[in-house]
Parts: C-alpha cells; sequence; structure tokens
C-alpha cells in the first residue's frame, strides 16, 4: 500500500519536534574542580561523596 496522500513539510517538521539534541548537563566536581555529569564518578579524580573515592584509569 502507498499513502493516500503526500505528507507536507509543516506534519512532517511537527512530528520531528522532539527528535532535537539536548544539553548536556555538567557540573564542576568539588574535589578536583573537573567537569562531571552529575550523579557519576569524577573521571579525573574517582570521587563520588564525601568518604568514597573510586579507583579510576587514565583512560576513559
Amino acid at each position: 500500500m502507498l499513502p493516500k496522500l503526500r505528507t507536507s513539510p509543516a506534519r512532517k517538521r511537527k512530528r520531528r519536534s522532539h527528535h532535537a539534541l539536548t544539553k548536556m548537563n555538567l557540573v564542576e566536581c568539588p574535589s578536583c574542580g573537573a567537569t562531571k555529569h552529575p550523579h557519576t564518578a569524577c573521571t579525573d579524580c574517582g570521587y563520588v561523596r564525601p568518604g568514597l573515592t573510586l579507583k579510576t584509569s587514565g583512560t576513559v
């Protein structure tokens, strides 16, 4: 089967309005000052929360 009518550009763009990329949220690590994702361990120093630090390797 084929579509009866062609999809108009406006209808197509309305459908794709939610496909845009969102900006990544970054916060500063309180331990070393590097930028990191919230609620994750710092890739530079391994800081998670006070009293907890994970061992990190040099490569990500």
